[in-house]
């Protein structure tokens, strides 16, 4: 497998002033001797400037001589090679793809809508140049078949209290993945990939609303559990500290009225309406 092969180029300034020199020699020689032979020097002089190119920062060209690879020039300048190369231009520069957001599955095979960003550059002129049909093209359609596998991979979101990575929560260590799948499905091209990062995320509109009221419904649930735990260390509290203290002697059944009363007051999502006893503890 043939790789890169970067050469240094003539100057561009030297081949320049001798085909100006062929031009005006040709031209001066054929008037003063009249002789048409010598206009061959014009044309030599003008086939010299096909020859010439310039080379921009972060940019190259890719020398072709009659399908033979000859090298590539990454300098930046004014050059001179074979006018009978092709010379290719390739960007070195690093270049932002945001991609459409498609429609896929996640790994519990809920459709949802997902979207990347990928920072890249070509880093081999030639596998970029000759490896592939058009690098470009390479690059969109593998990024698509990348999303796809990623979002495969996790799911979405998680509605329990585990550790599991998912694409919401685990962006870090999804990101990386992602990152690492584009850079070797695009190496074949010669392109690095800099930085991959999930852009969009979100359930497909199909499902959204469903989602959102599970989600709704998790967090109740959650904080309701927090509010319920939280509620029986409070009556735990009391009842100990009553006994304690000994400031009233309660009964079992007195304690299970108040366990209920305390309960319901901690854990009603109202305001509880307080009821006045103005009689004893047995009314």
């Amino acid at each position: 497998m043939k790789k890169e092969n970067e050469i240094k180029a003539i100057p561009g300034v030297i081949m320049l002033l001798f085909a100006i020199g062929l031009i005006g020699g040709g031209i001066a020689t054929t008037i003063t001797t009249e002789n048409p032979a010598y206009i061959l020097l014009v044309l030599a002089g003008l086939f010299t400037f096909f020859g010439l190119f310039i080379v921009a920062p972060n940019g190259s060209r890719v020398l072709v001589f009659f399908g033979k690879y000859v090298g590539t020039v990454k300098s930046n300048g004014f050059f001179w090679t074979n006018p009978l190369n092709t010379k290719q231009k390739i960007s070195l520069r690093a270049r932002n793809f945001d991609s459409e957001r498609v429609k896929v599955n996640d790994r519990l095979g809920n459709p949802i809508l997902i979207s990347v960003i990928a920072v890249w550059k070509v880093n081999d002129t030639y596998a970029a140049a000759f490896d592939v049909d058009d690098y470009e093209h390479f690059v969109r359609v593998q990024t698509d078949a990348a999303v796809r596998k990623l979002a495969g991979t996790y799911a979405y979101d998680n509605f329990e209290d585990t550790t599991e990575v998912t694409l919401r929560s685990g962006m870090d260590e999804v990101n990386h993945a992602l990152e690492h799948e584009l850079d070797e499905r695009l190496k074949i091209a010669g392109i690095q990939v800099l930085e991959a990062r999930i852009g969009y995320l979100a359930y497909a509109q199909e499902i959204a609303s469903a989602m959102l009221r599970r989600q709704q419904a998790t967090a109740i649930v959650s904080a309701r559990m927090k509010i319920v735990e939280g509620a029986v260390g409070m009556v735990e509290m009391a009842l100990e500290e009553l006994s304690k203290k000994d400031i009233i002697e309660l009964d079992e059944e007195k304690k299970a009225a108040m366990v209920s009363n305390l309960m319901v007051v901690l854990c009603s999502d109202k305001d509880a309406s307080p009821v006045l006893n103005a009689g004893t503890l047995n009314q």
